[in-house]
């Protein structure tokens, strides 16, 4: 259980041992820790804290595991051959540590500037497909194809929880659903031509609903009657795209198969082998659904609980191998998790990274501004472990709204070429 550290003790360094919660009172650039609030883990790092001259280290005991040692009229030299290297070379050390953290600020900011492109011109297609199907359509299937060529371009795919986007539109849900719709894709060894047929699907899947009176979208349940008009989005979405006359075949299947399953238990015709493009879909498309659904009276659920349902409640909908590539997608941790490391650190989980169990990280910090904050990648820092995942609603409202968490999940991806 995360608790914050309320109480702060000055202690001399020489009194530093495994266990402790500290604060290194440095900028950040002048210190060799990823970040400067954590719970020492070994040896090394104080050995690393002796090197750094310090008087005075300031402690926090509820945090810690273990209490201060003795004081020592000097602090102890450091005898583990890999402290030597780190501090010989710690000009070196930082300029890496630097240039691997802009490398991660880059890659977020590609994403963020590609979503803000593909949210302009998917709100403008999604709102206009009612009046000018044709001139909508093309600017979808532009997208699309440009999504697909990036994808199939042969450099590695990451996806990135983006900050909170204000304001409201379809192209929230939409680019969601394609972005992991895409992940999946490429996973799966689809052609260039195959990928831009699902990219095409996912951005319009939901199409239909700009026939739909908005209460009845938003509405928490509805009558028998209602929920047939609901339904009835489906038929709405595929006429609109034939009239836009630039969906493929696998596109419109996506179109009318977004809300069917293997069990047979989903509509509009209760088809039990829907296409595999409309199958990915109509996975990706439930999950974000389960995370952000479209009822404000309805419960949000976190990334890791939205996969739980999917396996333990509705596995038998989908197709397994499907869910199990899903998982692996977003990782353990997914993005929009909060959890907590073995050195007592909190953090929020931005991006899978390359290995489902050490994803990357906004390690929370309440001194410095969240757009600032430092993002670790755990695959770079082998001692890093998550103990656990923390509830929203275990944690004190200002840590929540620092790290705001799911006020609504957006992610886009960036292409990473061999060279990065």
């Amino acid at each position: 259980m995360w608790t914050r550290p309320e109480h702060s003790v000055l202690i001399h360094p020489s009194q530093l041992v495994i266990g402790l919660f500290v604060d290194i009172e440095l900028p950040w650039s002048d210190h060799p820790f990823l970040y400067s609030k954590f719970r020492i883990t070994s040896s090394e790092q104080i050995a690393e804290i002796h090197a750094l001259g310090l008087t005075k280290v300031k402690y926090f005991p509820n945090r810690s595991t273990a209490n201060p040692g003795l004081i020592a009229d000097t602090p102890p030299i450091a005898s583990a051959p890999a402290v030597a290297p780190r501090i010989e070379h710690r000009d070196t050390f930082q300029e890496e540590k630097k240039a691997r953290l802009q490398a991660q600020k880059d890659s977020a900011r590609r994403a963020e500037r590609g979503w803000e492109n593909a949210a302009k011109q998917t709100r403008e297609a999604l709102t206009g497909l009612n009046q000018n199907p044709r001139m909508a359509g093309q600017l979808l299937a532009k997208l699309s194809t440009e999504t697909a060529e990036k994808i199939s371009s042969g450099g590695e795919i990451l996806i990135h929880l983006l900050g909170d986007k204000k304001g409201e539109g379809p192209q929230f849900h939409a680019l969601n659903v394609m972005t992991l719709s895409m992940i999946l894709g490429k996973s799966m060894k689809l052609s260039e031509g195959e990928l831009s047929d699902l990219a095409l699907g996912a951005l319009a899947h939901d199409v239909g609903k700009a026939r739909i009176p908005p209460h009845l979208l938003k509405a928490k349940t509805r009558a028998k009657h209602e929920e047939d008009f609901y339904r009835a989005h489906v038929q709405y979405g595929l006429e609109l795209a034939r009239e836009a006359d630039v969906f493929s075949i696998g596109s419109l299947s996506i179109i009318a198969d977004h809300h069917e399953f293997l069990n047979g238990s989903g509509f509009p015709r209760g088809n039990r082998k829907p296409s595999p493009l409309a199958q990915i879909v109509g996975l990706v498309n439930r999950y974000d659904r389960l995370c952000g659904p479209e009822s404000p009276d309805k419960p949000s659920l976190m990334p890791a609980e939205a996969l739980s349902v999917l396996f333990a409640r509705e596995a038998d909908k989908f197709d397994e191998k499907l869910l199990g590539l899903l998982v692996k997608t977003l990782g353990v941790y997914p993005p929009g998790t909060i959890i907590m490391l073995n050195d007592g650190s909190l953090g929020l989980v931005v991006s899978p990274g390359r290995n489902s169990l050490r994803p990357e990280i906004l390690i929370y910090d309440p001194d410095v501004d969240k757009a600032e904050a430092i993002v670790i990648d755990m695959s770079d820092t082998p001692d890093l472990k998550i103990e656990e995942s923390v509830r929203p609603s275990n944690l004190p409202s200002d840590v929540l709204f620092w790290l705001n968490p799911r006020q609504r999940l957006s992610y886009f991806f960036s292409m990473e070429s061999a060279a990065d």
